[in-house]
């Protein structure tokens, strides 16, 4: 029931909601970033990064360092701290931790069929999935020719099978299909998540709605651009966008039919929330929507830490601390290959 949260909520996920808080307190600030800009070498980002609370990963990591090995080492502290909270919680805390890494789990499925394809090593692309999105049989995503085959032979198992039954065709497995088949999954995880927020109701629903309506929304204006000039028609493009959002349903009519990143602007000048992220780019110009849409997803999901009581703290403070890795390897790639001067480019500041 709304607003009566605070009777019930500290029973099962008080102690866990503290932990997040505690988390969030750890994640790196705007004096962090500044001397992690002034670094000269990988060992001096890792020596800054000694004081946060990566410190204790990067600890035994011998010179010369590289970026992925930071990068990894960055990634196992939130690994750490999600299977951490995942063994306290309870239901329906639980199952809303594991709907968080439905998303990597995605990700991971595509990099493997798009690296068999280009006839990648197996064991090379495992080392490359995200940790958060690994299942017993990925290893087995090999073998699959078809859509189908990726069905019957390895998701039925998952959490992602029900997810797939919008996309199963016997069409063989090549790069426009396989792109279509992460928007679709993403399409229907997106909506399930929705619908399960809902179904919590409370200060969950409200403000994971939002957080969720923010992330179709990007999804439906990144699926319009990225298909400007492809075979994809109006109709299968419409097909990708998720049934909820701020542009669902007149939004959606409109991105359909768009032929140039113009003339998504123009769509967009009639939602107030996304006027303002088009209104720092200039015409034609989409290298920099990236990073505006980062920056407002960070400022919504730093808001959501204004509320007590709810569930969307949990999501928030995955998105902020991938968003801090993101950071992190941006930084240390720019140091890598001596490019300080465009250190800037990429960092979203947090806090």
């Amino acid at each position: 029931m709304y607003g009566f949260e605070a009777l019930t909520f500290n029973i099962d996920a008080g102690y866990l909601e503290a932990i997040v808080r505690g988390h969030r307190a750890g994640l790196l600030t705007a004096a962090d970033y500044n001397n992690l800009c002034q670094c000269e070498t990988l060992d001096d980002i890792k020596m800054h990064l000694s004081a946060t609370e990566y410190g204790p990963y990067l600890l035994n990591e011998p010179s010369p360092l590289h970026t992925t090995t930071i990068v990894e080492k960055c990634t196992l502290k939130l690994v750490d701290d999600y299977k951490h909270m995942l063994c306290q919680a309870t239901e329906p805390l639980s199952t809303f931790l594991e709907y968080i890494t439905y998303g990597h789990m995605i990700d991971n499925v595509v990099l493997i069929v798009t690296g068999t394809l280009h006839e990648r090593d197996v064991q090379e692309l495992l080392e490359k999935c995200h940790p958060l999105g690994m299942f017993d049989s990925i290893a087995t995503l090999a073998v699959a020719q078809n859509m189908r085959e990726l069905y019957r032979l390895v998701l039925v198992d998952t959490p992602l099978a029900p997810y797939f039954s919008e996309c199963i065709t016997s069409e063989d497995l090549d790069d426009m299909n396989i792109e279509i088949m992460r928007n679709t999954l993403y399409k229907a995880y997106l909506e399930d998540f929705y619908r399960f927020c809902q179904k919590l109701g409370g200060a969950t629903a409200e403000i994971m709605s939002d957080l969720l309506s923010f992330e179709a929304d990007r999804r439906a204006i990144n699926i319009t651009i990225n298909s400007i000039g492809t075979e994809l028609t109006r109709d299968d493009r419409k097909k990708l966008y998720s049934n909820f959002g701020l542009l669902y349903p007149y939004g959606h009519e409109e991105l359909a039919v768009c032929e140039d990143i113009d003339q998504v602007r123009s769509v967009m000048e009639k939602y107030p929330p996304y006027q303002s992220i088009f209104s720092k780019l200039s015409y034609g110009e989409s290298q920099m929507l990236d990073k505006a849409f980062y920056e407002e997803e960070v400022k919504r999901l730093c808001l959501s830490f204004e509320q007590q009581f709810h569930f969307g703290v949990f999501f928030a403070y995955m998105r902020l601390r991938e968003q801090e890795i993101r950071n992190v390897m941006w930084i240390s790639e720019c140091v890598a290959q001596n490019q300080k001067s465009r250190v800037h480019d990429s960092v979203v500041f947090i806090f």
